[in-house]
C-alpha cells in the first residue's frame, strides 16, 4: 500500500487528461499527469471522508491525502479486495483519530482479516458482486432521475395551489404571519446523550423540513423546562445560522423540548391549518420573503420580529385542507423514507447490494462453493505490494 503524492494546485484545472484524487470520495480537479493506472483501489486518508473507498476504473493522479491499494494479484483478486474494503468502509471511517483534522492510520487498513478463498472463487465473488452493483447503478440512475422529475413537479403544483388565481370558493386573504400566530423561544441548556425527553436542536431539522431520527440527543424533564414539550402540530423555525428560516411540523409521538435557536410558532388554529402554514413555509413565496427580510453578517438572524413580516395567503380552512390533501402525496413521494417513497425505494437497492456483499464475504456464506468449508485468513498487509 502506498500514500499519493503532492500536486500543487497551480497543476490543476477543470478540464485535463487525467482526473486527480485527494481522498476516496470525488477528484479535485484534472492534471495533465498520472502516477496510477487504472482499476486502482484508494481509501481516503484525510479530512471528513476519511475512511471512504473507491475504485478508479481510469489512469489518475493519486494526491497526498490518499491512500493508494495495490493487491499482488498472484495472491489475490485486485477487485476482491476492493469490495471486501467497501464492507468495512463504516468500520475505517471510525477509526479516524487527531484532535484537528480526522485521519486514518494504514495500521487500520493494513490489519483488517479477511477470509481468502481460492482465487477461482474469488474471481467468481466478483464476478457476481460485479454485476450487482452494475444493475444497481442503472436502477439507481433510473430512479434518481424520477426522483428530480417528481421534486420538479412538485415545486410546481405547490406554486400554482399556493397561487391566488388557483384557490377556489372565494374568501382568499393575504395576511402577514403576525396576524395568526404568537411566537416563543425555546430551552437553553446543554444536550445529553441519555435523558426522559428528547431535545430538539437547530441541526435536526433536514433539508426537507422533516425532523432527523439520527444523532437524538436529549434532557431529563422538570419544573424549569416542562414548559416547552411540544404538541403535535407544534411548527419549529430555526433562527439562526445556515438553516435560518428552515420550518418543520411537529407530528412525534414522543415527547421532546425546542432548544433556543428555535422559534415555536403557536397558530391560531381557526385560521389556518399547521400543515398548510408547513407546506407554505417550504414554498418559493416563502423563501424570497424570508431572504428579503433576514440580516446579513456571519450568523443570519430570522427572529420574530422579523418573521411576523412573513405574509401568506389564506383561503378558507376547507380550501386549505384540500391543499394539504394534494401536497401531502407529493411529500410522500419525494421525500418518505418509509416504504411509499421513491427516496425508500432507492435505500432499498443500496442496501441489497450491501446485504449480498456481507452474504459473500463472510465466513459462512463460503459453504456450498466447491471449496473447504473454512477458508483461509489473513491480515491485507500479507499480500499489499510493498507492504512488508
Amino acid at each position: 500500500m502506498e500514500k499519493g503524492k503532492q500536486l500543487n494546485k497551480e497543476l490543476l484545472s477543470e478540464s485535463g487528461a487525467y482526473p486527480a484524487y485527494n481522498g476516496g470520495v470525488s477528484y479535485s480537479g484534472f492534471t495533465e499527469n498520472y502516477n496510477y493506472d487504472e482499476n486502482t483501489i484508494i481509501i481516503s486518508q484525510g479530512g471528513a471522508s476519511a475512511g471512504f473507498v473507491n475504485f478508479v476504473i481510469t489512469k489518475f493522479y493519486a494526491n497526498a491525502h490518499c491512500y493508494v491499494v495495490l493487491p499482488n494479484i498472484k495472491l489475490v483478486e485486485n477487485k476482491y479486495v476492493y469490495h471486501f474494503l467497501k464492507l468495512n468502509q463504516e468500520k475505517l471511517t471510525t477509526k479516524q483519530h487527531g484532535a484537528g483534522i480526522p485521519a486514518l492510520k494504514t495500521s487500520e487498513i493494513l490489519e483488517l482479516e479477511i477470509p481468502l478463498p481460492p482465487l477461482p472463487i474469488q474471481q467468481e465473488i466478483v464476478n457476481i458482486l460485479d454485476k450487482f452493483t452494475e444493475l444497481e447503478a442503472e436502477l439507481e440512475a433510473e430512479l434518481e432521475a424520477e426522483l428530480e422529475a417528481r421534486r420538479k413537479q412538485y415545486e410546481h403544483y405547490r406554486s400554482k395551489l399556493l397561487t391566488f388565481n388557483n384557490v377556489n370558493g372565494g374568501g382568499y386573504k393575504w395576511l402577514t404571519i403576525n396576524e395568526i400566530a404568537r411566537f416563543s423561544y425555546g430551552f437553553t441548556d446543554t444536550a445529553k446523550e441519555k435523558g426522559n425527553v428528547r431535545f430538539i436542536r437547530i441541526t435536526d431539522i433536514n433539508e426537507n423540513g422533516k425532523l432527523r431520527q439520527d444523532d437524538k440527543k436529549y434532557l431529563d424533564l422538570n419544573n424549569e423546562n416542562e414548559k416547552y414539550i411540544l404538541q403535535k402540530g407544534d411548527i419549529l423555525m430555526a433562527r439562526t445560522g445556515a438553516t435560518f428560516g428552515k420550518t418543520m411540523l411537529f407530528n412525534e409521538d414522543e415527547n421532546a423540548i425546542y432548544a433556543s435557536f428555535l422559534i415555536k410558532i403557536d397558530l391560531d388554529k381557526t385560521k389556518i391549518n399547521p400543515s398548510y402554514y408547513w407546506h407554505f413555509a417550504q414554498s418559493n413565496f416563502y423563501w424570497e420573503q424570508t431572504n428579503k427580510l433576514v440580516s446579513g453578517g456571519a450568523q443570519p438572524q430570522f427572529n420574530a420580529n422579523v418573521l411576523k413580516l412573513i405574509k401568506i395567503p389564506i383561503p378558507p380552512l376547507s380550501e386549505q385542507n384540500h391543499i394539504v390533501s394534494m401536497l401531502d402525496k407529493f411529500d410522500k413521494l419525494v421525500n418518505d423514507l418509509s416504504s411509499e417513497g421513491l427516496p425508500a425505494e432507492l435505500k432499498m437497492r443500496r442496501q441489497q447490494y450491501e446485504y449480498y456483499r456481507n452474504k459473500l464475504l463472510t465466513f459462512p456464506s463460503l459453504r456450498g462453493w466447491n471449496t473447504r468449508s473454512n477458508p483461509e485468513r489473513k491480515t491485507v498487509d500479507c499480500f499489499v505490494c510493498g507492504s512488508q
